[in-house]
């Protein structure tokens, strides 16, 4: 489930700008498999943290490429909108919606929860979908507000 967390990090700061499906598909991958590591790390320790980290980057280098090969940056530009907007705005529970009329992509962006950390950063939990050809691909991640009020994927 986590594992899926990378989409999240494409739908607010990857910019797969490539024109031609391959190089989209590579960016997907690298992207993909770094989110993925990440997302690995998190989880256990030692050899087990190990073994996660090898399973996220191998699991998000596969999902990334797929995505990649799909999304164009028309795709990319909605979905990253609406999940600013949505994560700006949005009660917890409400879901926002995207869709692209040209490929006929869509999908929802909904904050799951709002805190604040102790440096008073705010920070918001949230659900994504991405629906390419009806295949339907989730994720869940957590973003901060930034100074210049944009949301960033965090780590935490």
């Amino acid at each position: 489930m986590a594992i899926f967390k990378f989409v999240a990090v494409a739908a607010l700061g990857l910019s797969l700008a490539a024109c031609e499906a391959a190089q989209k598909e590579q960016l997907g991958a690298l992207f993909g498999g770094a989110a993925g590591a990440v997302i690995g790390a998190q989880v256990g320790d030692g050899k087990g943290q190990l073994a996660a980290v090898a399973v996220g980057a191998v699991a998000g280098a596969l999902i990334g490429s797929e995505i990649g090969k799909s999304l164009d940056r028309a795709d990319e530009l909605y979905m990253q909108q609406t999940a600013q907007r949505s994560l700006e705005t949005s009660p917890a529970g409400t879901t926002s919606t995207w869709q692209n009329p040209d490929s006929g992509h869509s999908g929802t962006v909904t904050p799951t929860r709002t805190y604040k950390k102790n440096n008073g950063e705010y920070c918001r939990e949230f659900q994504q979908t991405v629906t390419v050809g009806g295949n339907i691909e989730e994720a869940y991640g957590t973003a901060c507000r930034q100074e210049d009020g944009t949301w960033m994927i965090v780590n935490s």
